[in-house]
Order: C-alpha cells, then sequence, then structure tokens
C-alpha cells in the first residue's frame, strides 16, 4: 500500500526541460522537488504510520492518494483502488482492473463449439456452471435446438445452475462477513458451501471448471444414488442456512457496519448496467428467471427476493432469501428428475448430442462401450469418430444474444458464427464488470473502512470480470 501527500494546488504539468532520466524509479520525492511540488512519498507496510500520521497533523487541509491493492478484499480476485482521502474520508475511488486477464474470448475462436464449455467456465470460476449454460444456450439458439432440448436435461441444468448459485451467494456472504470481522458467518458458510461442492463433484466429476452443461443438454445423467444426494443436500440446507440469518440480521454492529453503506438507487442502477441483487436491493423485481426464462425456468415456482434500502444490507438480506427459493427450486427438481427418469439427458443429435451424451462404462471407469462401438466396427467408423472428435460439428452463420440470470447478476453472451466448427466471436458481458464502474458511485463522500463492505456487497469475481 502506497500513500502519497501531493499538493491541493499547483502546476501538475511538468517544464519541458525537465529530465526524469536523473531520478530513480521509486525516487518520487526527487520528481515532485523537481516540479516544484511539496509532497512526500510513504511505503505503509506497517513500520512508518507514525510518520503518516504526524505529516498529516502538520498537513491536515492535504489529500492522501493511498493505493489499495493489487488485492482481494471480498472480490475472488485481484482489484487495485486508487483512493484520494481526507482524513478518513473517501474522495476519489479509481478502479483499477486487468492482473487476471487471460484472454479468454480469444481462446474461444481457436476452440470447437463442443470445446466452449471447458473454456467459459473458467472465466468466472466461482460460478463457472452459468458461464456454461449461457455459452450453451448460446450454442443451441444458433443451432435452431432450443425447443428440441430433452425436459431431463433443463431439468438437469437447472439443478446444477441453483446448487452453484447457493454455493456462490455462500462464497460473498461469507467473505463480506470474515471482511467485516464476523468469522462466525465464513466458517457456517464454508461448510455448507462444502456439501454443494461435494454434490456436484458427485454428478460432474469435478469441484470446480465442471464442464458439465453443454450445447444440446448436459454431460453426463444423474449417478445411481444422484437423487438421494439431492434429497439429502436440501435437507441439510434447509436446516442449516437459517443459521446465517440469526447472526446477522439482528445483530446492532453488523446492521450499522452494512445499513445505509454502499447505497445505489434505482436511476444510478439503470444509467450503469446494474443488475442482480444489488438492482432488487432497490425494489425493482428483475430477475432473467422469470422476465426471459429459459431452460423450463417459467414451469418452477420461486419468488424473486427484493428489499427497498438500496444498501449493503439490503443486498446481504435478498442473498439469505434467494438461497432459500433455490433450495425450493431444488425439491422441485427432484419430482421432475423422478418423472422424467429413463428419458434422455441431450438432445438426440448424431454430431451435436455426441459432446453432451457420455456415460462410464459398466467397471466405473472410461467411458461407455456403447458411446466408443464405432471405434471397433470399421476403419471408416473410426475415421468418423476421429473428425467428430478433432473438428465437431458445424454452427450456421448468424450471431445471437443470450442473457441469463447468475448470482452477480445479468450474464450475457454475444456469439457470432461465420458457419464453421469454431466461434467467430464470443463475448461474456460479465455483472462484475458493470458492478466495479459503480464503486465510485457508492463509496465517494464515505468512509474508508466501508469500501471494503461496498465491494463485498456486489460480489465480483474479478476473473469474470477481467476475461
Amino acid at each position: 500500500m502506497n500513500a502519497a501527500l501531493p499538493p491541493t494546488d499547483g502546476d501538475l504539468n511538468p517544464s519541458a526541460d525537465t529530465n526524469f532520466d536523473e531520478f530513480s524509479e521509486f525516487d518520487l520525492s526527487a520528481i515532485f522537488d523537481e516540479l516544484g511540488l511539496d509532497a512526500a512519498q510513504y511505503l505503509v507496510e506497517g513500520g512508518d504510520w507514525e510518520q503518516v500520521v504526524a505529516a498529516q497533523q502538520r498537513n491536515p487541509d492535504r489529500v492522501i492518494v493511498v493505493n489499495m491493492g493489487p488485492t482481494h478484499p471480498s472480490t475472488h480476485g485481484l482489484l487495485r483502488l486508487v483512493l484520494e482521502l481526507d482524513g478518513e474520508t473517501v474522495l476519489s475511488l479509481r478502479p483499477a482492473i486487468g492482473y487476471l486477464h487471460s484472454g479468454i474470448e480469444k481462446t474461444f475462436e481457436y476452440r470447437s463449439w463442443a470445446q466452449g464449455p471447458v473454456v467459459a467456465t473458467r472465466a468466472q470460476y466461482v460460478a463457472g456452471i452459468f458461464n456454461e449454460a449461457v455459452y450453451s444456450l448460446a450454442v443451441d439458439k444458433l443451432l435452431g435446438i432450443t425447443d428440441a432440448i430433452p425436459e431431463r436435461a433443463n431439468v438437469l441444468r437447472v439443478l446444477m445452475m441453483e446448487v452453484n448459485r447457493i454455493a456462490s451467494h455462500l462464497l460473498a456472504v461469507g467473505s463480506g462477513g470474515m471482511e467485516i470481522g464476523a468469522t462466525s458467518v465464513m466458517e457456517v458458510c464454508l461448510r455448507e458451501r462444502e456439501r454443494c461442492l461435494e454434490f456436484m463433484e458427485a454428478l460432474s466429476g469435478l469441484r470446480m471448471n465442471n464442464a458439465y452443461i453443454r450445447p444440446g443438454g448436459v454431460a453426463i445423467d444423474l449417478p445411481a444414488d444422484g437423487l438421494d444426494r439431492l434429497r439429502e443436500l436440501t435437507k441439510q440446507l434447509r436446516r442449516n442456512l437459517p443459521e446465517l440469518a440469526g447472526f446477522t440480521l439482528d445483530n446492532p454492529i453488523f446492521k450499522r457496519r452494512t445499513q445505509g453503506v454502499a447505497y445505489l438507487d434505482l436511476t444510478s442502477c439503470m444509467a450503469l448496467g446494474v443488475s442482480g441483487p444489488t438492482l432488487r436491493a432497490t425494489g425493482y423485481p428483475w430477475d432473467l428467471r422469470k422476465t426471459q426464462p429459459y431452460c423450463g425456468y417459467q414451469d418452477f415456482e420461486f419468488n424473486v427476493c427484493t428489499a427497498d434500502s438500496a444498501d449493503a444490507y439490503g443486498r446481504w438480506v435478498i442473498r439469505l432469501g434467494e438461497m432459500d427459493e433455490s433450495v425450493r427450486i431444488l425439491e422441485q427438481c427432484i419430482t421432475r428428475l423422478e418423472v422424467t427418469t429413463g428419458e434422455r439427458h441431450s438432445i438426440d443429435h448424431a454430431e451435436v448430442g455426441a459432446f453432451a451424451d457420455l456415460a462410464v462404462g459398466a467397471d466405473g471407469q472410461g467411458q461407455s462401450f456403447d458411446q466408443v462401438r464405432e471405434l471397433w466396427s470399421s476403419m471408416e467408423s473410426l475415421i468418423h469418430h476421429f473428425k467428430k472428435a478433432s473438428q465437431g460439428f458445424k454452427v450456421p452463420a448468424g450471431q445471437v444474444y443470450q442473457a441469463i440470470e447468475a448470482p452477480g447478476g445479468e450474464l450475457g453472451c454475444h456469439m457470432v458464427s461465420a458457419g464453421g466448427t469454431r466461434p467467430y466471436r464470443v463475448h461474456l458481458r460479465d455483472p462484475g464488470f458493470n458492478h466495479i464502474q459503480a464503486l465510485p458511485m457508492m463509496t465517494e463522500g464515505g468512509m474508508l473502512s466501508d469500501i471494503v463492505m461496498a465491494i463485498s456487497s456486489l460480489d465480483p469475481v474479478v476473473g469474470g470480470v477481467d476475461r
């Protein structure tokens, strides 16, 4: 963390004869002297706080510039905030992103349509299932097979998204509580999140980066004990999630740290493209599962959680409520999965369905022999299988925009196809990118101690922000 004390007036433009080569990279004081500015720089690492305090006492009218980060306070990634402070009051906040840029959107252009979910899930690693879903739904729309997706495949998609929504909200709530000293909240959230991850691992084989939702359906059906595991998961969540509300909602210390903090009204949300719990905390019931349903969400009964405080406390209440509603959806999934037992979990298509139709062999290891039988029938079949696996299927030329309700808000995918076996362009509209832009409006004029709570209430995952 760096702190500097620039003057409140003076010309910041260097003269033409200023020679910056004379100064070392870290000798900012000499640079200020050359420019005729009265300034000081401190490397605040625990050793010179007394110098900072003494300097500010001598010059109480000076503005302190602080680099908060690069660090990850409740952001699940690296974020840098450049702050201008008057004492502990935030005068200016400038987010600096890009520390986790991975080039995922460009990588899509060099992968087949079937390989896309493996890439998409890594963009937003806390709620990767939703990236898989929005990508696969966009491909389905380009292929014109949205209405042909089997009911069981849609139910399994909803199942995994809601389990992942609970896991994501638990991490957001837990890290937010830990940032203000409520460590018991984090312990409870990690305990319940582990149950969700164990279920996802039992279903897809992985705790994260699942690549479970594919174009045309899902990768694999429920295991033999899948319904029993789901019943146990919903039972445990029903019993344990209320503990989080008991820790926080009526706690006077927690309420003082969150109520009235990071205020953002409806007009500001609309201007900045803010969605999800932050938008619904203004009282506006906008949830894409209801307003623009997909994957059969219109057939599920659940409520859209809202609040009217437009602050960090309201967003906290909404996330707790949404976890309860997600459990309610999971309980309906149990009934629907019982009814559709034995039905397909992917589209019946020779090429597209093959990449969304995996099964484990009878020995519990490797693929089912029925799915690789063509490898053994003839040389032509072997060649066909190789081409299908290496090149993939073609998608008609065109472009679509698909949006879904992710834990953080509207997650969109703008996809362009040139008619080949790979995307021409894929752009992910991560809600955290818009929310980071809202931080100055939420925090300027407030206290330094409220910044971390403001970030936590937005729940940005910087991997999705940077992509």
